[in-house]
């Protein structure tokens, strides 16, 4: 497709391919999974599912790619639309609650997935699920000018992950830099290249390749 040229010249046919190929379940569609939605299509995914249970909130325009309108709807509803209407992709969405007695069966169809909930409890259901699933679960998570993407096999849920994450200071320039460390490894995923655990720091501009 002409939308791709650009991305399609950068990565190559064969890697554009599987990019489209590859089936990636987004969960949470927040400031970090509806940029990570929105950024992986504009590169060529085109198998993705977005599991989230909130509605668009007013705090939520400055950091997630929602307008006024959207306000009172359900984020992967409104995720899905938009970028349908922008790209002509169809996102498979759900406005759902994850939890441990459905998440074995929201993400049984993955190739991957990407946990970008703001909970202890999701987080460690989709955690949990991706270990006896044996399905890949890459870990995206930030805190004001902090971020990191790690692995499953290497992510240990935070203590005091909040039930709220608006509720933080958050600067949206660490929510975009999570982002494209992100996207990055779920390329290179679909390449076949090693696992890289990544923490960012926004202050001074710093990503790190980190071993844990």
């Amino acid at each position: 497709m002409m939308i791709f040229s650009h991305e399609r010249l950068y990565r190559g046919a064969e890697l554009m391919a599987r990019l489209g190929d590859l089936a990636v379940t987004v969960c949470g569609a927040g400031a970090l999974g509806a940029n990570l939605v929105e950024n992986c299509v504009r590169q060529g995914f085109a198998r993705l599912h977005v599991i989230d249970r909130d509605r668009v909130e007013q705090r939520n325009l400055s950091t997630q790619p929602y307008g006024r309108r959207s306000i009172g709807r359900p984020k992967a509803q409104i995720l899905s639309y938009d970028l349908y209407r922008a790209l002509g992709v169809e996102i498979k969405y759900e406005v759902i609650e994850l939890t441990a007695d459905n998440v074995e069966r929201l993400l049984a169809r993955s190739d991957v997935v990407v946990d970008c909930f703001d909970n202890k409890p999701a987080r460690t259901a989709v955690k949990e699920a991706c270990l006896a699933l044996r399905v890949p679960c890459l870990h995206v998570g930030l805190s004001a000018g902090y971020a990191e993407v790690i692995w499953n096999e290497n992510y240990r849920v935070p203590a005091g992950t909040q039930e709220d994450l608006c509720d933080y200071p958050l600067a949206r320039n660490t929510v975009l830099l999570a982002v494209i460390a992100a996207t990055e490894e779920l390329i290179r995923f679909a390449r076949g290249l090693a696992r890289r655990n990544v923490t960012i720091t926004l202050e001074d501009l710093t990503v790190r390749q980190v071993e844990l």
